[in-house]
């Protein structure tokens, strides 16, 4: 019976594609304020690359390369959040590096599919 699904594959695809686009533009807006600080790690160019990419991932456009960029930036993320910030994994007080890490497996994906 789970089998029919699979006609709708391409479908889920498209879905997940859209969900990261939408989170990366969402995170990325702020940091496109922060020209003055454009070469710094979450600057304004970061927040160029996030905007840009979401906006490739819902149109569909160079699907593999953005997961490319946006497993680097995850992996990037995931290591501030754990080596220097020292958050753990999930956390009731904080957001942890779960959400990060969930975002990465998701562009690992888009690598690979």
């Amino acid at each position: 019976m789970l089998e029919n699904f699979s006609m709708y594959s391409d479908w889920g695809m498209r879905f997940l594609q859209f969900a990261v686009g939408v989170i990366f533009i969402y995170h990325g807006w702020p940091k496109l304020k922060k020209m003055g600080k454009f070469f710094s790690i979450g600057g304004g160019r970061h927040g160029l690359v996030e905007v840009i990419g979401g906006l490739s991932l819902i149109a569909g456009w160079y699907v593999r390369e953005v997961g490319l960029v946006f497993a680097v930036i995850m992996l990037g993320a995931i290591w501030f959040k754990k080596f220097k910030w020292n958050t753990p994994f999930s956390s009731q007080t904080t957001t942890g590096w779960e959400f990060d890490f969930a975002l990465l497996v998701a562009n690992i994906y888009f690598l690979v599919h």
